[in-house]
Formats: structure tokens, C-alpha cells, sequence
């Protein structure tokens, strides 16, 4: 039971909800209990309340975060706030691992995770009357040994007691140390089985997580059997009248102080023994994205250029793809998913060895204007230089004073994982001269400044195409000016059309509606607007996140202007290219195949347990909340990959300053089947007016596989 940990975690949650009746029992409970929370007692009108904020949360740990009903998704309710904080930084910068918390929790900032920490923390909600039995029976032996392990420790194994930490009555103790009462074994088993198994860490320092974890050295002291002992005996207590962490009255032993009995186990500085605040010791950072520089030069010329550099970063949102999750700023070691195998990214910080401390203003504009590094070494297009070469020299370099003020981190990038002959200097030779050529900023005299302006951030620093460009079978695509849209290789995602007004999937924009998804990451329904309401997630929402919703006014409304009108370069699809978008939607005449009643009813079914509660029972949506299902033409686009997506994963729109607490949708994963989630999307894209393709079960099942594989 020790070994499962946090991967054997996720396997063992998909094993148990493929048994039909508990996948069942907790479908039709996470229905109602959505329902019942988001809607209030399942008839009171909508209200933007953190509730509702927070339905992404409640459908897997339960209504209010109660605990789900398979034994894994602990209760929320009533926990420290520092705790479920720091919990909710680790999951998303990828010190724990669960894939699906990863993608929930991936376009929100600090300062919204910590809304969500307080929000649940104040839930004083009761526990369940009765505590589960010690199933199988155990023996005499195994519930003294429980017993001691959680109350008196073992000085021979140097394992301190439970109550050391987690308090006399093991219901938490503040600012950030969680009960141990009411929980499911087999959670308790899995977090264990995680710290011995090093899938959670042991104790370390740094600037993002300063309490190390002493769990790792104490859970790595326990035998099989410890675990199976303390886990059952922890899991059958009935809980105390009160069940809120209390502040620490006394200092507890060595274990938080430094070398003592019990092994030196070294902590965290014991908390005041005075009252503490929720959420006292969580300091929040007001950015994710690094300050401009700390190495200021006295020159105001040399200030500005680093303020310049430090807003064109963002413009190309440099943080995301040369940052690995919870890395080190700038740092590289990204894997970038291609069809040839991955890539890399390289560490943009000066430090000398590993990063760009040896490098020149020279050295930077050849790597961003030819595709080639200091040395002469050719560059893979994963770094998008057939963008780069439109930028001009002087933002440039602007760039690179802004990186050379960074702070160095010494980071070697992994090498590459490519196959032969993808691998070779020469292979990237031949495809640099079939398909790259240095350019310059694009510019139509025929156009006004802000529209060249435009296209300039467009084509090349923001690097559009770079996702929705169509590509051949060697992934180069006819234009950094082409829209066209594109299955994104290997992750499942497609980045739709920008341009063709008779896609299905290019939604009717106006430039308000555009201006408000590239700045905040939503937009409402406006009665006077061609476009319904619409919230961005998936790799979109990342870019909204790091990039677009730092713009200048000016820079915004360039952008919006430019892909309201486009070049008609930007509609020439490559030859031969992988783009899946349909070139027009099916009209009312036009064959499209039939919804089976028998699904189309099983559908509509899983519609209104699930989805209307939100989206309304017409699918006419809640303005500012939550966009409509009817009249969506992405709802009708020809690949239903971003629906798959959206269903299994999902998640909130981006954390934006425009719109700081987004709404969520529930994950469902691990709820619904394939045949659920075919169902009920073939459904919505045929009721209300819609009309579009089914999706199979087959369509879902490839998604499925593909993103989620089980861990090795």
C-alpha cells in the first residue's frame, strides 16, 4: 500500500472509475451537487459568488470540497488556507504530479489560487456522522502500532509522532499544517506511499517554496506495514467536536528545530505561538513574470532599452516556452512537442556556460535573423526564427539587454530526442533551403502604420503562425503570414483558422470582441456584436496569459486591426499541408450525418445533468460567466478536438488582470466514458440550429490515449 504514490494514484483512479457503478454514482452525484451549489438549492438564479468560481474544484473533491466519493480526492472544506495554497503552487508548478490538476490549474496566477485557498478554507462545513470501519479487520497488533506511530512516534526508527506536527487532536495545525482525521485511507496510503517513493519532495530551499517537506524523511522511515498500520488507524478515528487547526501552543520537539532524537529532522521555523491569520506566512508575488531588471545601468538611454526589451519578451511570450514547469525564469529545458521528436529550449540567462552570459548583441540578432548560434551551429525551427527574421535589429537588441540583466542560472538544456536523420546538421540544412529565408519587417505601403504595426507583431515576434499556420509533412508552411489553422502536432489541440469567414471554426469577431479575448481572455455577449461569448483555454489561454493581455492600447488594437484584415497571403493554405479545418460548414442542405435517437437522447440526458446547469438548458450560456453552446460556430468546427479537450480537461480561462477570477468548468475526465463525452457533444453541435458532424467514440477514445497515457 506504501508504494502506490502520486502516478500509481492516477492509475488507480481510473481502474476504480471504470467500474460502472461507482462511475455512475459519482456522474449522477456530481450532476446534482453542481446543480444544487451552482444554482442554490437547484432553483435560485444564477450569482457570481466564488461557488460558482469554483465548480472546477467541487467536481472532483465534492459539492462544497467535502471529498469525492472514490477515496482520492480529499476533502477542501475547512483545511489551513497556507496548506491548500501551497498545495495548489506545487500541483501547478509541477512539484506534484497529476496531470489534470497540472492542466486546471496552468492559466491561473498566484493571487487567484490564493482566492480559491480562503475561499474553501473558511468552509466550516461537518464532517460525515460516522467513521468508516477498519476494513479487512485488522489484527490487535496492527491498531496498537497505528495508534503509536500516530501518537507517540517511534525513537528507534526516529519517526516522530503524528500529533508532533499535525497537533494533539491530528486536526491541523496553523498557518499550514492539514488534520489527518476524516480522510480515506487509500489517500493517505497514496500520499505516503508519494514520500517514500520521492514523487513529492524531500527538503529543499528556494525562492518559491521556503517550508521544506520533512514528510519525505519521516514517510521513508516507515515499513509497508507502518504505512497500512497508521493509514487504517488515522482513517477510522471519529473526529473531535472541533475540527479546525488551532495555532500551536507549545514548541514541538526537535523535529522543527534542528539535530535532536528523533533523527535531526530539520523544518520549518515553528510558528508563533500567537494567533495566526489564515494565510500570515504566504507571501504572494504580484507577477509570474519576472520584474525588469535588478542590475539597473545608470544611463537612462540603456534603462529605457531594458524597459523596451523587458515589454517585448512578453510580446513573444519568451517566459513559456524557455521556462520548464516551476523552473527557473528564462532558464530553459522546455520540451517543445514536434512530430520529429522533442526539442528542448535553450536558457536565455547570462549565465556563462550554459546560457547567453558569452554571447554579443551580434551573437543574439544571428540566432534571431538566420537561425543559427554563435558557434554557426543551425537552429531548429521549434525556435521560431522564420518569425524572428522580421524583427528589426534595434528591438533585437533591445531583447538581449533585457536578458543579459536577468539573473544567471546555471541550466544545461537536455539534448535533444531526435531520430535519424532529424538529428543531423545536414538534414537541417536541406529543409533551411527549401523552406527558410532571412526576411525583414513586413510592410504594405497600401496600409496605414497601425496596420503595418500589426502585422509586424503578428508575423513576427508574436509569431501566429507559429500554431496557426497550416504545415507540410516537414512542418514548414507557405507564409509567417498564413492563418489557416492547423492541427497542433502531438498535443491534441487545433489552433483554428484566423481568417476565413466561412469556417466554422473562424468565429464572426468584431474588433471589440477580439481586442477583449487577446486582453482578458473572455468575451461577453453584446446583443449589438456578431460574436457570442467566448472564454479561450487550452495553449491560447497560455499565450493570453504571458503575452497578449500585457499589449499596449496601441499595440492591441494594431494586432486586432491587422487580423481583422488580413494579407491574402495569410488565407493561401500550404500544399499538401496538415491543416484539419474544414474549408465551410455544412449548410442546411447539405448531408451531414445523422445523430442515432438513441444517442442523441443519451446525450441531451448527460446535457442537462452536467452542462445546462452552466450553460444553460438551450445552451444559451450566462453572459460574462459562461459562453452559449447554441450558435457557437466553434462549437460546430469540423475537428471536435478542442470540444474533447475542453470536456476531459476542463479547466478556467486565463487569470488576466481584465478578468482576474475566471469561472471553471469541472473536468470530466473521469467521469463521463467516451461514449458519454460522443454523446453529448454530438448532441450539442445538433440542437438549437447547430448542425455538424457527429463525433464518435472513436474520436474521443484517440484524445483520450493520446494525452492522457497511463503512467510507466
Amino acid at each position: 500500500m506504501g508504494r502506490l504514490g502520486e502516478d500509481g494514484e492516477h492509475r488507480a483512479r481510473v481502474i476504480r472509475l471504470s467500474r460502472p457503478w461507482l462511475r455512475q454514482a459519482w456522474s449522477i452525484g456530481l450532476g446534482v451537487g453542481l446543480w444544487c451549489i451552482g444554482l442554490g438549492a437547484c432553483a435560485a438564479p444564477f450569482e457570481d459568488t466564488m461557488a460558482q468560481r469554483a465548480l472546477a474544484c467541487v467536481g472532483c473533491h465534492g459539492p462544497q470540497g467535502r471529498a469525492g466519493p472514490d477515496g482520492y480526492y480529499p476533502r477542501l472544506a475547512g483545511k489551513p488556507a497556507a496548506y491548500l495554497y501551497r498545495q495548489l503552487l506545487d500541483f501547478r508548478d509541477g512539484r506534484r504530479h497529476y496531470p489534470l490538476m497540472a492542466d486546471l490549474l496552468a492559466p491561473l496566477n498566484d493571487a487567484y489560487l490564493l482566492d480559491l485557498a480562503q475561499y474553501f478554507s473558511a468552509l466550516d462545513l461537518p464532517y460525515p456522522a460516522t467513521a468508516p470501519r477498519w476494513v479487512p479487520a485488522p489484527s490487535r497488533q496492527e491498531v496498537l502500532r497505528g495508534q503509536q506511530l500516530a501518537l507517540q512516534g517511534d525513537a528507534a526508527l526516529k519517526i516522530p509522532a503524528c500529533s508532533t506536527c499535525h497537533g494533539q487532536a491530528l486536526t491541523g495545525i496553523l498557518p499550514e499544517t492539514p488534520g489527518l482525521l476524516g480522510l480515506p485511507r487509500d489517500y493517505l496510503n497514496a500520499q505516503l506511499g508519494a514520500f517514500r517513493n520521492g514523487q513529492r519532495p524531500a527538503p529543499t530551499r528556494n525562492a518559491r517554496d521556503n517550508a521544506p517537506h520533512c514528510m519525505a524523511l519521516v514517510a521513508q522511515r516507515l515499513k509497508a506495514a507502518d504505512v497500512a498500520a497508521v493509514s487504517g488507524w488515522l482513517a477510522t478515528q471519529a473526529l473531535p467536536a472541533n475540527t479546525q487547526a488551532v495555532a500551536r501552543q507549545t514548541p514541538a520537539p526537535g523535529i522543527l528545530h534542528g539535530p535532536g532524537d528523533l533523527g535531526g529532522l530539520v523544518c520549518a521555523k515553528p510558528p508563533s505561538t500567537a494567533p495566526a491569520t489564515p494565510i500570515a506566512s504566504v507571501a504572494v508575488p504580484t507577477s509570474t513574470i519576472p520584474s525588469p531588471p535588478t542590475r539597473m545601468a545608470n544611463a537612462s538611454q540603456l534603462t529605457s532599452e531594458i524597459q523596451r526589451g523587458a515589454y517585448l519578451a512578453r510580446v513573444g511570450n519568451c517566459l513559456a516556452c524557455h521556462s520548464q514547469q516551476g523552473g527557473a525564469a528564462y532558464a530553459g529545458g522546455r520540451a517543445i512537442a514536434t512530430p520529429f521528436g522533442p526539442i528542448f529550449s535553450s536558457n536565455l540567462t547570462p549565465d556563462k556556460t550554459t546560457g547567453l552570459g558569452g554571447w554579443s548583441k551580434s551573437d543574439f540578432w544571428q540566432a534571431m535573423h538566420h537561425g543559427q548560434s554563435r558557434s554557426g551551429r543551425l537552429l531548429y525551427p521549434a525556435f521560431p526564427y522564420p518569425n524572428f527574421t522580421h524583427i528589426t535589429r534595434q528591438d533585437a537588441d533591445a531583447l538581449f539587454v533585457f536578458l543579459q540583466e536577468l539573473p544567471a542560472v546555471a541550466a544545461p538544456a537536455p539534448p535533444n530526442q531526435l531520430g535519424w536523420p532529424y538529428n543531423t546538421q545536414w538534414a537541417l540544412w536541406i529543409w533551411r533551403t527549401l523552406f527558410f529565408t532571412p526576411g525583414a519587417p513586413p510592410v504594405d505601403s497600401q496600409k496605414s502604420a497601425a496596420w503595418n504595426r500589426g502585422a509586424y507583431l503578428a508575423q513576427g515576434l508574436g509569431h501566429c503562425s507559429a500554431c496557426h499556420a497550416s504545415r507540410n509533412a516537414l512542418g514548414a508552411s507557405a507564409s509567417t503570414a498564413d492563418l489557416t489553422g492547423n492541427a497542433m502536432p502531438l498535443q491534441n489541440w487545433v489552433a483554428p483558422a484566423l481568417v476565413n469567414r466561412a469556417d466554422a471554426a473562424s468565429p464572426l469577431w468584431d474588433s471589440a470582441t477580439l481586442a477583449a479575448l487577446l486582453k482578458t481572455g473572455v468575451s461577453h455577449v453584446i446583443p449589438s456584436h456578431t460574436s457570442p461569448g467566448t472564454a479561450l483555454s487550452g495553449p491560447m489561454a497560455e499565450v493570453v496569459l504571458g503575452s497578449t493581455q500585457f499589449l499596449s492600447d496601441a499595440d492591441l488594437g494594431a494586432l486586432v486591426g491587422y487580423l481583422l484584415d488580413p494579407p491574402e497571403s495569410a488565407r493561401a493554405k500550404t500544399s499538401g499541408g496538415t491543416s484539419s479545418v474544414a474549408a465551410s460548414p455544412p449548410g442546411p442542405a447539405e448531408a451531414v450525418s445523422q445523430v442515432p435517437p438513441a444517442s442523441l437522447k443519451q446525450g441531451e440526458k448527460i446535457h442537462d445533468l452536467h452542462c445546462a446547469q452552466c450553460h444553460g438548458k438551450r445552451g444559451q450560456g450566462i453572459s460574462g460567466a459562461y459562453p452559449p453552446l447554441a450558435g457557437n460556430r466553434r462549437v460546430m468546427a469540423a475537428n471536435p478536438a478542442n470540444l474533447v479537450q475542453t470536456v476531459m480537461r476542463g479547466g478556467f480561462a486565463p487569470a488576466t488582470a481584465g478578468n482576474p477570477r475566471p469561472f471553471g468548468m469541472p473536468a470530466y475526465l473521469l467521469t463521463l466514458t467516451d461514449a458519454d463525452i460522443a454523446a453529448v457533444l454530438s448532441y450539442i453541435r445538433n440542437a438549437w440550429g447547430n448542425q455538424a458532424e457527429v463525433v464518435t467514440e472513436f474520436n474521443v477514445n484517440q484524445i483520450r490515449n493520446q494525452t492522457y497515457k497511463a503512467p510507466k
